[in-house]
């Protein structure tokens, strides 16, 4: 299979501001869930916005299944649908009256929009709040609403900017199922700051990190660049701590974390239970693999290297 989402040298710098992308190259195929994660202003929302045609690029290239995301643009927007981070549900409409609508506004006859409607609140579950004002819904339905009206389209490559961004844990999880559904014969294009949200979600993963891709794989591809396979945290402050093996992160207010291997792991658990120390270990994350390629732990604080024992 051909890749389907292809960029080559992709820049972005606003006029008399910051490079917002920093020639960027991604060559996957546009199936299933790409997750692209990024601290606030990392450039995950600029490079939405340029790939669903909403931006110009300062300079390279991208095509989405062979299509220019500049020079053909009106062609690539019959093919895509998308939900901006700061999209909200029309408070005086209902759900049924959202989808109708959005239909209508795409070009849909009355016929063909309301036809629709009824299967796609069925698949995401919200069925029977077909006829109730968008206002009186909770936070994860009026998200639900929301995915609703850009599925209904029939696109087969979505855009879905930060989708859970203020809801719930509850409200989140029943997202992450709808996503997961709605995967299987789509391509969506998924940016979050949730690195647990890419970690359940995403078929292949992008970090991106002050405009620059600094990584991008599946899960196993991205445990492959870190060489060590274990965290141990340390759940308390003032624990003195030097790894014969692997990176120490040392962050604000105590923070301590070791990405090491398994042995050494082993060794300081049973060093940490002997002492009384609260910790835990665990085999590398996802979190644990950004924050070692963005040099940036949990708390603001230093990365050091050490081969030293203690």
């Amino acid at each position: 299979m051909k890749p389907g989402l292809v960029c080559k040298n992709l820049t972005k710098r606003y006029k008399n501001g910051p490079m917002a992308l920093d020639n960027i190259n991604i060559s996957i195929p546009s199936k299933g869930i790409f997750a692209l994660i990024g601290r606030n202003g990392a450039g995950k929302t600029t490079l939405t916005r340029i790939l669903a045609t909403e931006l110009l690029p300062s300079s390279g290239t991208a095509t989405i299944n062979g299509i220019d995301v500049v020079n053909e643009a009106g062609r690539l927007r019959e093919q895509i649908a998308i939900l901006p981070q700061e999209s909200r549900a029309v408070q005086w409409l209902t759900p049924r009256q959202s989808i109708t609508s959005y239909l209508l506004y795409c070009g849909l006859s009355l016929r063909e929009a309301d036809s629709r409607v009824l299967p796609t609140l069925e698949l995401l579950g919200i069925k029977k709040n077909e006829n109730t004002l968008n206002r009186m819904l909770s936070g994860g339905v009026k998200r639900k609403v929301l995915i609703a009206t850009v599925l209904a389209s029939g696109s087969k490559v979505l855009f879905v900017d930060e989708p859970t961004t203020g809801l719930d844990p509850i409200s989140r999880s029943e997202l992450w199922t709808v996503l997961n559904k709605l995967k299987k014969d789509r391509f969506i294009f998924l940016t979050t700051h949730y690195l647990e949200e890419a970690e359940r979600l995403a078929d292949m993963i992008g970090i991106i990190d002050e405009g620059k891709l600094v990584a991008l794989g599946t899960l196993n591809e991205l445990r492959k660049i870190v060489k060590y396979g274990y965290s141990v945290r340390i759940l308390q402050k003032g624990v003195s701590v030097r790894p014969r093996h692997g990176k120490l992160i040392v962050g604000e207010n105590g923070f301590k974390q070791i990405i090491t291997t398994e042995d050494e792991a082993d060794r300081l658990a049973k060093r940490f239970i002997r002492d009384g120390t609260r910790f835990s270990m665990n085999p590398i994350s996802l979190e644990d693999i950004f924050y070692y390629l963005v040099k940036k732990p949990i708390e603001t604080g230093e990365v050091e290297e050490d081969e030293g024992g203690w």
